[in-house]
This record gives C-alpha cells, structure tokens and sequence, in this order.
C-alpha cells in the first residue's frame, strides 16, 4: 500500500512541533553545555585509548578504565593546582594591597643608571618620558589582576560541592559518550538535511581542531607555564605559580604569546641593575618559545589548524572576552565551524546561488505545486483541455 504524502499544512505544524521540542530540549540542556563540551573533546580525545582497552575487555570495562585515568590524569592533579593557585593568589594580593607599588617602580627608576642615561639622550632630542604614569598604571594593574585571580580561585576551592558535581557529571558523560559516541553521531547525521560528507566535513573538522587544541596548544602551554614559573621561582618572583598559569594561557595566543609576561620580567631586572639576568630571562624567552612554536607544536599540531595567526589570535581573544577561559576553545572552533561551512559552500553551492536560471526554476516548480500547470483549462482538465474523468 502506497504511503500517502502529508499535506503543507500538516507538514508545516509537525515542523513547528519539532522546532519548538528542539528549542525546549537546547533550553533543558543549556546549564550543561560547558560539561557537555569539554566531556565530547575529552572523549574525542581518549578515544584510541578506549579502543585499544576494547580489543581485550568489554565497553563497559574500557570505558570505565579510561575515565579513570582522566581522572588521575586531569582531575586530581586540578584539585592540588587550584589550591596552590588560590593561595598564591591571596598573598599576592595581600602584597599589592600593603605595598605601594608605584612608589617602589620610581624608586626602581630613580636609581637606574642606565634608565638615568637614557632619559638624558632623550632630552637631548626634545623628546620627555613620565614615567611616574606608568608606575601608577603598573599598581593599578598589579591589584586588579591579583583580586581577579584570587576571586576565581577561591570561587573554585570553595564551591567544592558544585566542582564535585561538575566533575562527576564530566566523567560520567564521557563513560557514556566512549561506548555510544558512534551511535550518537549517526543519530544526529540522520536528523540533519545536510548531505552525509558535509556532515563527515564538519564533525571530522571539529574533532581535529579540539585535538589541536587541547593536545597541541594544551601541551605546548603546560610546558611554557611550567617552565616560565620555574625560572621565574628561581629568580625569586613572588607568586611563581601565578605567573605559570598565567604563561600557560598566554602561550595559546600566536605572535605575542608568553612574551608578554618574560619581556618585561626581564626589563624589571634590568631596572634593578642586573643585566646579566635581564639579558638570560631574555635568551630564555626565545629558547623556549622558539623551540615551543617552531619543533614540538608542529610536531603535535601538524596541518591541523589552517589557519592564519591573526585570525587564531582573534578568535582566542574574542572568546576569552565572551565566554572567559573556554573561550580559548570555542574561540577556534566556532571559527574552524565558519570556515569549514565556507568551504563547503564555495564547493558545492556557491554556483547554484548564483545560478539565476536555478532560482527561477525553484519558483516555476512551487507555481506549478500551487496552481494549474500552462495549458490546462479547469480544475479537472487535462493539458489539452480534455476532462480527465470523462471515458
């Protein structure tokens, strides 16, 4: 028996149902998404782990295997991590809050013989530099980013149920998403209009700029913090760890990256009259982001982000102002979603857009739906006029 096609009407109202069910199930789900983000690329991510574990023991198994070492992995070494931060944190900002750090960078200033000379070779071209501004800029700055990172921090270490919960939902999504993860993602290809190597374009996509991300950049940016906090503890910096967190998240951004932080460590020794040391902060700076950026990303990263640095630099920036320290993921990846889509438009749809004779047919093909087709003459007539229930 031949299945009878629905009506537009009935067509458009179940539509509507459907749009409106999505919309609720988005609206269900949106106090999760962050968990539900995270737990899709760290599966994504420990998923050849899961598959080898799975040639020996059951899914069940292997999944639970590999979510526990996620934890020992990620979880756990966070909890200490956040601890130390926090308490890193609230000495620091003890320090700005009793110390007059404008008053200490003048005094800096005033005693440097080399900033003495040349402040003189500047005068003697016309040319005057204040930089009592900028000492009260840097006590601004020094406060401000001490409260901010104390805050987040002890927001953290005090919500200890609240990151319990997170936690436990993280790993209890990605022991679901390791087993079925397949399953889910044709289910979601089905439901898509979308042609299925579109579809395989854009997943495919996703799936290797969060490996990019997380593993390339992640990695690169555990070894520069580590690092940057060890010299910066060996030189006696206050609040080493800090400034390692802080070197980590600046080594995402291409072209400045954890410059922004070594260079002017490295012009504060200086002030302080230690050239030698300002002169090896600076090597170092190079030694280590050279050999980051130039040997072991590429090595990591491969050809996976092609990208151009400026555009990965906004989308990192961009994201970090909307959406805070994930922005350093969805930044990328909603771009990567941008230019995957453009691609697959300039591939496959570009020359029907702009294909007046394929518009025109599209609208000649709904009026032919609507109406009667040319040459009929009623109704029930037929294309030469004749009546269609007439023997």
């Amino acid at each position: 028996m031949k299945t009878q096609q629905p009506s537009p009407i009935v067509l458009l109202y179940f539509l509507s149902l459907m749009l409106l069910a999505t919309l609720l199930m988005g609206w269900l789900l949106w106090p999760f998404v962050s968990i539900i983000i995270l737990s899709y690329l760290l599966a994504t991510i420990f998923d050849p782990v899961f598959i080898f574990l799975n040639k020996k023991l059951s899914p069940q198994f292997s999944a639970l295997a590999t979510c526990t070492l996620i934890v020992l992995l990620i979880f756990v070494p966070l909890v200490f991590f956040v601890g130390t931060l926090s308490q890193e944190a609230y000495a620091l900002f003890q320090v700005t809050k009793g110390t007059n750090l404008e008053a200490k960078f003048n005094e800096y200033v005033e005693n440097s013989a080399l900033l003495a000379r040349f402040k003189e070779l500047l005068a003697g071209y016309g040319i005057r530099i204040e930089l009592a501004t900028f000492g009260n800029e840097l006590s601004k700055f020094g406060g401000t980013l001490a409260l901010f990172v104390y805050n987040q921090a002890s927001a953290w270490a005090a919500n200890i149920l609240n990151f319990v919960f997170k936690s436990f939902m993280m790993v209890l999504i990605i022991f679901f998403l390791l087993i079925d993860r397949t399953r889910l993602l044709h289910y979601l290809m089905l439901l898509s209009p979308l042609p299925d190597e579109h579809e395989k374009k854009l997943i495919s996509r996703f799936e290797e700029i969060s490996r990019a991300v997380l593993i390339g950049n992640g990695i690169c940016g555990l070894i520069q913090g580590v690092v940057g906090g060890v010299v910066f503890a060996f030189w006696g910096f206050s609040s080493p760890v800090i400034w390692g967190v802080l070197m980590g998240v600046l080594a995402f951004l291409p072209i400045v990256g954890i410059g922004l932080v070594m260079l002017p460590a490295a012009f504060f020794l200086l002030l302080q009259g230690n050239v030698e040391q300002s002169l090896a902060m600076v090597i170092i700076y190079m030694l280590l982001s050279y050999s980051v950026e130039y040997f072991l990303k590429p090595k990591l990263v491969g050809g996976q982000v092609k990208m151009h640095m400026l555009l990965v630099l906004l989308a990192i920036i961009g994201g970090l102002q909307l959406f805070g320290i994930m922005g350093i993921i969805y930044g990328p990846l909603i771009v990567t979603g941008f230019l995957t889509l453009a691609d697959i438009y300039l591939t496959n749809y570009d020359k029907l857009v702009k294909s007046s004779p394929y518009w025109l047919g599209r609208v000649l093909t709904v009026e032919r739906e609507d109406g009667d087709p040319p040459g009929k003459t009623g109704a029930a007539g037929s294309e030469d006029g004749r009546d269609d229930r007439s023997p």
